[in-house]
């Protein structure tokens, strides 16, 4: 069966998205979570698993940070507010929170998410058999080499259909350094909506923020592949991930539906190119005017990728 899964930016948004029609519910804190659209108090995400879990729904809930001492020091206080809390999963990238993980007995289920490092079978089954229940497949991954990759996987992998790419992560404060070096006090959080563009290609609209995890430098363009779906699904790949990290409010809650009426359609063995024309446009018109949008690496050649 096809999963859902969608960010939330608020507590309004999570509760608009599960009646949406979203399965699962990505949320987290700031501290142990990476580039979530909104870090979620201790007290919210008890109210939120509960309501998911009251409604059929599930949560996963983010703890892929990479953890330096300070954090792996106070991540095992959090790790048993979870396991009272139950979460349906837990995604981890760092080993070394795998490793507490096992050691303190959680009965956390964890997915595995180390970004751009995950693009082959051989390491998704390396950490399945570590306990893995499944695992978030790299972005940069094309549509062949994750057809190859489905024969030999047996864990759901996770793929991006629609929302912001990150492409650099640096724990060095690379916008604090450059406002200090010209002189200059700026507001370096998200809201800032800080961009760079290449010189030779003022069209370009890389995103960059910083927070405590340190830099965050994203794709030029969003992925959305509501045109791929079929295919994806064709060759298991249905867990379907919608981050609305850019996508604020309403909009990202409509363009959900969009998906979630895509998996219906294709359940019902009725989604046609006319519908699927449809939901493009649709989203195409909800999508922030000043992001533009595309397919990401699904397309591309793997034997053209140096």
């Amino acid at each position: 069966m096809i999963e859902i899964i969608a960010t939330a930016e608020s507590m309004a948004q999570a509760k608009s998205l599960l009646a949406a029609g979203v399965d699962t519910l990505y949320i987290g804190e700031e501290t142990y979570g990476l580039r979530l659209p909104y870090s979620f108090s201790r007290e919210e995400q008890k109210e939120l698993i509960d309501d998911a879990h009251q409604k059929g729904k599930k949560i996963n809930v983010a703890v892929n940070g990479i953890m330096h001492p300070d954090k792996m020091k106070a991540i095992p206080e959090y790790l048993e507010f979870l396991a009272a809390c139950r979460p349906d999963r837990v995604v981890v990238g760092d080993t070394g929170v795998i490793y507490l993980l096992r050691k303190g007995n959680y009965q956390l289920p964890f997915i595995y998410d180390a970004e751009i490092l995950v693009t082959n079978a051989r390491q998704i089954n390396f950490w399945q058999k570590k306990g893995a229940s499944g695992a978030v497949l790299a972005r940069e991954v094309p549509f062949e080499e994750m057809k190859i990759l489905a024969q030999q996987i047996s864990i759901p992998t996770e793929i991006l259909v629609y929302g912001a790419t990150c492409i650099h992560q640096s724990m060095r404060p690379l916008l604090q350094n450059y406002f200090k070096y010209t002189n200059q006090d700026e507001a370096i959080d998200r809201e800032r909506g800080l961009f760079l563009s290449e010189p030779k290609k003022t069209e370009t609209h890389y995103s960059i923020y910083e927070d405590q995890h340190g830099t965050h430098i994203f794709a030029d363009n969003d992925l959305n592949l509501i045109a791929e779906l079929a295919e994806l699904s064709q060759h298991g790949f249905t867990t379907w991930k919608l981050d609305g990290l850019f996508t604020p409010g309403e909009q990202f809650v409509e363009i959900v539906k969009q998906f979630v009426a895509a998996k219906e359609a294709l359940a019902a063995n009725v989604w046609t190119k006319e519908k699927q024309q449809a939901a493009a446009e649709k989203i195409r018109s909800l999508h922030p005017p000043a992001r533009g949008l595309d397919t990401g690496f699904y397309h591309l050649d793997p034997t053209a990728i140096k």
